[in-house]
């Protein structure tokens, strides 16, 4: 009996490819998306009766609508749905195809179009929230122009088996990049090798030699073994341990590491929170960070020249994006032309994304380095604050770039322990 009763119980517990567990801790049913929502009957009610509405009701409804937005999974489950990777895949190819009826409209869509972005941009990044929308924009915008380019561009017959090889090709790297850019930014994590009775110095005592267990010595607190040297040196360590404890991550952070307020985490050489990869740059990610962009950027506009090419023959490169007659005639090269028009736009932001990234290195800062010390009035500053040089980390331009393209070396460096602030 007690086998069967188990059993039983089992068999209650496994949820069913419609059943998921909700924000309350419930067991739901996505049935229940229809129906049974207490927030949104409260709000309705108040409306018909002209109360004021609960200044946390409208949250709420958005939670519940959110929370019970679910897909059934066949191994068990429903999945919840980010609602924020919905709109790019609608309102893209709808926007698109609106801007390739007719040159006004063309204007204006693509005009507004980046509007729209940057308001959501700030939107969200006034309220410190992920968000996976500009992650999956970025990864259908790129998805939607090699589509097209099978589509549209490649069956008019003016491209040779070579440029659609090298369009796939870039396509391909590009999204490697990008996954491996995503793994690990570098993340701060706690010692587990925590010890209380001991004291980890990262600098050489003056009378033992440096090469004794990697730079690395553990001595017991103890009064009878501490010089004056080395009280000085554990108050410099604990005066630099308290200024750089991350009370959130409840770690040490080593020197140039900061805590990002949106992932939660504090990364090693943080240097920007990147909404387009929905992830931190540190000290981890932030070369491969670099190979994306310049994969993207020489894809994107060699995918660009292939389509002005096809769809305005009779004029250059440099003057079709501006100037091709009889382009709306046709709708299939509009299309074209529109999507070349929205490709060159994300090309110049994701181009000076890649300027402030080669000048910041070429200077050794960080992004959140350059942002802090221009608060501060710390640094020097020049064309128009493109390029900042706090002059505490540079080893100039050779030294930069060098220290740069090492910094995968410098991965698993030791963290100080909490202990230290005791």
């Amino acid at each position: 009996m007690k086998k069967r009763g188990k059993k039983v119980l089992e068999e209650e517990e496994t949820l069913c490819c419609c059943e998921y567990v909700n924000r309350l801790g419930e067991r739901s049913h996505v049935a229940a998306c229809c129906c049974d929502c207490e927030d949104l009957d409260d709000a309705c009610d108040r409306f018909l009766k002209r109360e004021s509405q609960k200044p946390e009701s409208l949250s709420h409804v958005t939670a519940v609508f959110t929370d019970r937005i679910r897909v059934p999974w066949l191994w068990g489950g429903a999945r919840k749905v980010e609602l924020s990777v919905i709109p790019p895949l609608v309102l893209l190819p709808v926007l698109l195809h609106i801007a390739a009826l007719h040159f006004l409209l063309g204007v204006v869509t693509l005009t507004a179009l980046p509007g729209l972005v940057l308001w959501y941009y700030y939107f969200t990044h006034r309220k410190k929230g992920r968000t996976l929308f500009f992650l999956s924009l970025a990864l259908f915008s790129l998805g939607y122009m090699y589509y097209l380019f099978l589509t549209e561009v490649l069956p008019r017959g003016d491209l040779g088996v070579m440029q659609p090889a090298v369009v796939t090709t870039g396509v391909i790297l590009t999204l490697a990049a990008l996954f491996h850019t995503k793994r690990d930014p570098g993340i701060v994590r706690p010692n587990l090798e925590d010890v209380h009775s001991t004291v980890t110095y990262h600098s050489p005592l003056a009378e033992i030699d440096s090469a004794v267990n990697g730079g690395k010595h553990d001595v017991t607190m103890t009064a009878a073994n501490r010089t004056e040297t080395t009280k000085h040196g554990e108050a410099d360590l604990k005066e630099s341990s308290r200024r750089n404890w991350c009370p959130a991550c409840r770690v040490v952070r080593p020197p140039r590491a900061g805590h990002c307020r949106i992932c939660g985490v504090c990364v090693r050489r943080l240097d920007h929170h990147c909404v387009w990869i929905n992830s931190c740059v540190g000290l981890a990610n932030h070369r491969s960070f670099l190979v994306t962009l310049v994969l993207f950027l020489s894809t994107s506009v060699y995918g660009i020249s292939l389509v002005l090419r096809s769809v305005c023959p009779d004029q250059l490169l440099l003057t079709a994006l501006l100037y091709c007659p009889g382009v709306y005639d046709q709708y299939s090269a509009a299309l074209c032309f529109t999507c070349a028009w929205y490709s060159s736009l994300v090309t110049c932001g994701l181009l000076h994304l890649l300027l402030v990234q080669v000048i910041n290195v070429s200077y050794n800062v960080t992004e959140r380095e350059a942002r802090l010390a221009l608060r501060e009035k710390t640094a020097r500053s020049s064309y128009w604050g493109l390029v900042v040089d706090t002059g505490v980390y540079s080893r100039g331009f050779r030294g930069n770039w060098e220290e740069f393209m090492s910094m995968g070396e410098k991965l698993n460096p030791p963290t100080p322990l909490p202990t230290d602030l005791v």
